[in-house]
């Protein structure tokens, strides 16, 4: 064998070795239909023909790598922003190790939450008694100071109603009477991940304002919407709001959940919104949504208590940030200090500086609907042009919004918005027309690979890159980093196109 005791191999050349690539080599005779090598060579390359793209695009009836997470992912997001705060998944082990472990790959921190540990028997008679005894082991064991409950699929194809779980909880003694449970039905086989954020947020903030009486304040509450970023750009929103002077509260901060340090202290629970915050949330101005498509329910909900709510697509780049700090200007009435003013300047002054490069380089954007329309309009800033903007959960009149965003720019001419689409289809898209660049999470490295496309990773999950979200991509300074990253991938990719000495290394400059 390749190794023994005194010769540990990594995988990376493991699996290289001679003895598993014969183990390959029988494998694949044996169980993969033994399709010969070129026979598989002419199916691939078929499948980026246009031929095959017509016949991907008319697909209906599958899904195949979509661009999303199922509805618990983001409302177990939303809840952990929330201070002592467990988040309670009704359903299956395995479903709530996939929201741990999607979590805590992207952010490198323990991400905590329970199931009521449905099982087949669940599924037949009801999920009550699970629910029941999950309360009372999460509250004695973790101590949490409130338990957020959402769903799965199980519990919702049954029908189980979560208010009459939990109140048989608290009859039962598993918690006590008083005590802070809020919920969300939250099916996974509708919406995404950001439809379950906002049926969190939503169901949080009814727990603790439905009875209660408003009275106007001139505070302003901030939703951060489900983001990959959120550790650094929820600090770059309080930081650019206290140079403005604005008291406000960030509902559902998690900056300090996924970013505890190492001190030799373990934190459960760290940081987030606390429940006299929440409370009193409820006497501010106004509520701003930092995305739109995460919060549509739970704006209408806090508009239905009396206060002003609106709402933005990811303030990234100039337009973006310029668009947050006129809003919370109008919504508070403070001014927009000098010290904001000059970090504009600097990012535009670095779009300058860096404009020949930037300038007709043409991308291919996919992510969560906010997300795919601030980097579309970040893009055409830099004289780019957004070729491909795709969103599996992205709807009708989200497509809208990204074909107005094309029309503002000269640059936006022939760029196509695809609606409700995967990643499936991006691979056609790209193989038939493609693009410079791709922007997006981690999974698009096998369409890096498969069809040669540089990917750039600026958003949720990235799983093979770490720290990227202890930096911003929000306001000016988190457009310098976009833009960075950006650059850096143009740059990386010119070099390794031009690294063959005496053959390709006419263009392999020390000074760009």
């Amino acid at each position: 064998m390749p190794q023994s005791a005194d010769k540990i191999l990594d995988h990376l050349p493991l699996f290289r070795e001679p003895e598993y690539q014969e183990l390959f080599k029988n494998k694949k005779e044996k169980y993969e239909c033994g399709h010969s090598d070129e026979k598989v060579a002419e199916v691939a390359e078929w499948t980026k023909s246009w031929e095959y793209r017509e016949k991907n695009l008319a697909r209906e009836a599958l899904s195949v790598n979509p661009a999303k997470a199922c509805q618990p992912l983001g409302s177990t997001f939303a809840a952990a922003g929330f201070d002592r705060t467990l988040a309670f998944v009704h359903g299956s082990q395995g479903c709530v190790a996939y929201f741990r472990s999607h979590l805590s790959r992207h952010f490198k921190e323990p991400s905590t939450m329970v199931s009521s540990s449905m099982t087949e028997d669940a599924a037949v008679f009801g999920g009550m008694a699970n629910m029941v005894d999950g309360l009372a082991n999460a509250y004695s064991l973790y101590k949490p100071e409130m338990i957020a409950v959402s769903t799965t699929c199980m519990a919702e194809v049954i029908g189980d109603d979560l208010h009459a779980f939990i109140e048989q909880g608290r009859q039962k003694g598993s918690i006590p009477e008083d005590y802070d449970v809020p919920f969300a039905h939250t099916p996974s086989f509708v919406g995404s991940h950001v439809t379950g954020y906002d049926n969190m947020m939503k169901g949080i903030l009814e727990h603790f304002w439905e009875k209660q009486e408003r009275t106007a304040g001139t505070a302003l509450n901030v939703i951060p919407g489900f983001d990959g970023f959120a550790v650094a750009n929820n600090r770059e929103m309080k930081r650019m709001l206290e140079l403005m002077g604005v008291e406000y509260t960030i509902l559902s901060d998690v900056s300090e959940v996924y970013d505890t340090p190492s001190d030799g202290e373990f934190r459960m629970y760290a940081g987030g919104t606390t429940k006299d915050q929440t409370k009193a949330a409820l006497n501010a101005a106004a509520t701003l949504s930092m995305q739109e498509y995460c919060t549509p329910k739970t704006l209408e909900y806090i508009a239905s208590k009396g206060q002003t709510v609106a709402s933005l697509n990811y303030p990234l780049g100039v337009a973006g940030t310029d668009a947050f700090l006129m809003k919370v200007a109008e919504l508070t009435g403070k001014a927009i200090p000098a010290e904001l003013t000059k970090e504009r300047g600097r990012l535009v002054d670095a779009m300058a500086d860096s404009m020949s490069w930037l300038h007709g380089k043409t991308y291919a954007i996919y992510g969560d609907p906010d997300f795919c329309l601030a980097m579309t309009r970040f893009i055409l800033e830099t004289g780019g042009e957004p070729k491909h903007v795709l969103c599996t959960n992205g709807s009708k009149s989200w497509a809208k919004k990204v074909q107005a965003v094309f029309d503002s720019s000269p640059y936006g001419k022939g760029c196509q918005v695809w609606a409700g689409k995967d990643l499936w289809h991006l691979r056609s898209l790209l193989a038939t027309e493609p693009a410079d660049f791709i922007i997006g999470s981690s999974y698009a490295k096998y369409l890096e690979r498969d069809l040669q496309i540089p990917l750039i990773r600026l958003t949720f999950p990235i799983f093979d890159r770490h720290h990227h979200h202890r930096f911003p991509t929000f306001g000016y300074q988190g457009g310098l980093r976009v833009l960075v990253t950006i650059l850096d991938k143009i740059f990386d990719t010119m070099d390794l196109n031009t690294n063959v000495a005496g053959e390709t290394d006419y263009s392999f400059d020390l000074t760009r």
